[in-house]
């Protein structure tokens, strides 16, 4: 398995054993298949109340788990949807007060917590000697609780997690409603095979095989004014330290401004960046005859060589789209490290994009992860054609239930979902 560490593996399946358990009243809910090599397991048992680093690397480096259009997720998003109709029927759950909840805590709030981690499964049913305060087991249940919504799993009941435990059971089970409804468009495609799973909301990127997740990679993409489309397509081609040729998306809403701005403080923004401009007739220009005031710049073309600032990093990843998107390597890593990742400009960011290539290239003779660090490395452009396009499915999944049990949640970034602003204001 890619990136997988076999001698470290036993002892954090041991660990992860203990966070995840059974989830009581979905069946088996080990969160992820035996074999499946967690990397911060033996962190999430122990309290990172305060580690910002224990929340970059989880939120950077997501476990590889089930695959999110598996055919499977079809019978166990049912099963989710009709506990979930048992639930609105009870008249659902009561929201969780504005009090900063972690373990150690004594509050009212605290009996709340539990109840409704109790309704959905991730704490165990059953009468405690002190329901208000915050012990070992409702810690461990926060932790199931935002490893399943897409949450970094510090046992500590904030704002995200707050908000995410207060939208409510009728909005949730509208949302399974509409996943079951989304992954059917898929699972016919899917049983066999290699494909690539872009899930927007979710902000990552699963290479599977054969029904297999293989590697999963943090993502960054499209911001709310700048969505990442929803696609079918394939992949066909790698371009390693690419040319960027600006969009027009780009040029208009970033580049332009920017340059009025940056031309008021008497300077240039070609000439900060690195980019140069060309006219119609494909001629450079010199960057200090564009007036950004005038309309001169709407009329350019703009490319940026390939280096340490270039945007699309040392690799592209292309399939044919009317988008003008793909998949991309970044300068910026800081920015898989934060819980909200819808921020470029409709293409996708993908962390430990190497790991990826190598994957996609498997079936070019030559190649390999060694070959894809040796082109990062060397800093040379080379444009390289799969032999075997590879399928891309750029989905839009926010509700859905894997074959073990789990229920799995994540915002409504794009607001698709019809249920307001409740579930993607987190």
């Amino acid at each position: 398995m890619i990136g997988s560490h076999p001698i470290r593996l036993a002892a954090t399946m041991v660990l992860f054993t203990a966070l995840f358990g059974l989830v009581v009243g979905t069946g088996p809910a080990a969160a992820y298949a035996p074999g499946q090599w967690n990397p911060f397991a033996e962190l999430v048992s122990q309290d990172r109340s305060s580690d910002i680093g224990f929340t970059r690397r989880w939120q950077a480096n997501p476990p590889p788990g089930y695959p999110t259009l598996s055919s499977a997720n079809i019978a166990a998003t049912k099963k989710a949807i009709k506990r979930y109709e048992v639930i609105v029927k009870k008249g659902g759950w009561k929201a969780i007060p504005r009090v900063h909840l972690a373990p150690g805590t004594s509050d009212r709030a605290v009996e709340l917590l539990r109840k409704r981690l109790q309704m959905t499964g991730e704490l165990e049913a059953g009468e405690s000697w002190s329901p208000q305060h915050f012990d070992y087991y409702v810690e461990r249940a926060v932790k199931r609780f935002q490893a399943t919504n897409g949450l970094a799993p510090t046992g500590i009941v904030g704002r995200r997690t707050r908000a995410a435990l207060n939208v409510s059971a009728k909005s949730r089970l509208k949302q399974l409603r509409k996943g079951l409804s989304r992954l059917r468009q898929y699972v016919n495609k899917t049983k066999k095979g290699r494909y690539v799973v872009v899930n927007i909301p979710a902000a990552q990127i699963e290479a599977v095989e054969n029904n297999r997740v293989v590697s999963r990679h943090a993502g960054v993409v499209g911001k709310i004014s700048r969505k990442t489309p929803i696609l079918t397509s394939r992949i066909h081609e790698l371009n390693f330290n690419p040319v960027w040729r600006l969009p027009p998306t780009v040029v208009s809403k970033d580049l332009i401004p920017k340059g009025r701005r940056m031309e008021r403080a008497g300077k240039n923004v070609l000439v900060k960046y690195g980019i140069d401009a060309y006219d119609g007739n494909g001629r450079k220009l010199n960057p200090e005859k564009i007036k950004w005031r005038s309309s001169m710049p709407h009329r350019l073309s703009y490319r940026q060589q390939p280096g340490k600032d270039n945007p699309l990093g040392f690799v592209k990843v292309n399939f044919h789209n009317g988008y003008s998107v793909y998949l991309h390597d970044t300068p910026s890593e800081s920015l898989f490290g934060r819980n909200f990742r819808a921020a470029s400009s409709g293409c996708v960011r993908v962390h430990n994009i190497e790991d990826l290539s190598a994957w996609l290239l498997a079936g070019n003779k030559g190649w390999n992860k060694s070959q894809v660090l040796h082109m990062k490395d060397s800093g040379k452009s080379k444009n390289v054609r799969l032999k075997r396009p590879v399928r891309l499915y750029m989905a839009y999944i926010t509700a859905w239930a894997t074959a073990d049990g789990v229920i799995q949640v994540r915002r409504d970034i794009y607001r698709k979902d019809g249920i307001g602003r409740a579930a993607s204001a987190y």
